[in-house]
């Protein structure tokens, strides 16, 4: 009951009647002994019962068998006047249909009464439900495909062990064709690149504090390089012409080997999905906006249907092109890089136009 520094002064009888039988929210009057003495509208229409049967049964029949013992303490609270706010429990309905309340209760111990209100949260505790399995579920992939990226990457590094160790056995002062010799070096150089890659990821999968990144001073155009270098026949192949800018912004706060792996994905899919009879053309541009260094990734092929595709793009195994190659792993890893810099990605497409990533780093 409200509590005034000194009784209210001319204050004329007032009849509730009205804002209780039309209240949506849950008002109800119960006694010590554990039986209902009045109900609004909404609250029986809310269980399915009717007032007498409501009031003919003690309360603790409508609560949730799990939640009966927690209720019974907290009523005891009461009977001490101690009032009880925001507590949430569940109720069972007449149907069997489980509703849950959060209650504000005061008594009135002159009465032997409890004055109570509730709202019903059900639909919050579905969302929160739902958001939990959701980060259940995701945790378990993620694990997941932690430990199959680990055990990829551990299992690879024995073959490409011996790939290396097999080009330094080889004798090139033997060998006069130039073609070969050349061929030897881009297989040398391969394999060490693809042996770095393989230890560094697994530096990063041993890394204790994931949600602590390593962050450092990032050359845009050296890692640019190092990422074109092993695309270098893939570029080749596809002629494919860059036009690259970073004159406004040169260094960015970031993860190198994340940074690497971002721009080795898009490249590679911007060359991947590039539209038939047509030269890829792609465009890389550095940009200081607001508290953010945005990386603009654009190219010209095939493009997604925004429609189609919105909310998935950056889902794990998502494709929405028919190449063999397709996995959908590429733009889901890159999307988490992005979040675990505490930057994000978003995209502009149109199919047969072609795509715009737009990367933010934090300044």
């Amino acid at each position: 009951m409200p509590i005034f520094d000194k009784p209210p002064i001319n204050v004329e009888p007032f009849n509730i009647e009205p804002f209780f039988e039309s209240s949506s929210d849950f008002l109800c009057i119960a006694g010590y002994d554990g039986y209902f003495r009045r109900v609004n509208p909404a609250f029986l229409k809310l269980l399915g019962y009717t007032q007498e049967e409501l009031f003919s049964r003690p309360i603790s029949d409508n609560i949730y068998p799990g939640d009966k013992s927690i209720t019974s303490s907290y009523r005891d609270h009461l009977k001490r006047d101690v009032p009880l706010l925001n507590f949430e429990n569940r109720y069972l309905t007449k149907s069997g249909e489980i509703v849950w309340l959060t209650w504000t209760s005061i008594p009135e111990p002159s009465l032997n009464l409890i004055y109570a209100i509730a709202k019903n949260i059900t639909h919050i505790k579905k969302l929160e439900e739902e958001r939990n399995s959701l980060l259940t579920n995701l945790t378990k992939v993620n694990a997941e495909f932690k430990q199959l990226t680990y055990t990829t990457s551990h299992d690879l590094r024995t073959p490409v062990s011996n790939l290396i160790s097999l080009i330094n056995l080889i004798d090139t002062s033997t060998i006069q064709d130039k073609d070969t010799l050349l061929y030897l070096e881009m297989v040398e150089t391969s394999a060490f690149q693809l042996n770095d890659t393989l230890n560094k990821h697994i530096d990063i999968l041993n890394e204790e504090d994931k949600l602590n990144v390593k962050l450092e001073k990032v050359n845009l155009k050296n890692t640019l390089d190092n990422t074109l270098e092993p695309l270098k026949v893939l570029i080749e192949d596809s002629k494919a012409v860059f036009n690259i800018d970073f004159s406004e912004v040169a260094d960015i706060k970031s993860n190198a080997f994340y940074l690497h792996s971002i721009f080795l994905n898009l490249i590679s899919n911007s060359i991947k999905y590039s539209r038939p009879g047509c030269t890829p053309k792609i465009d890389i541009t550095s940009k200081k906006v607001d508290n953010f260094i945005r990386i603009i990734f654009s190219d010209n092929g095939l493009g997604f249907d925004m429609e189609k595709v919105d909310g998935k793009i950056f889902g794990l195994h998502q494709s929405f092109h028919d190449h063999h190659d397709s996995k959908g792993i590429g733009l889901y890893l890159v999307n988490n890089y992005m979040n675990s810099l505490g930057g994000n990605i978003s995209l502009e497409s149109k199919v047969n136009v072609g795509t715009t990533f737009i990367l933010n780093f934090r300044a």
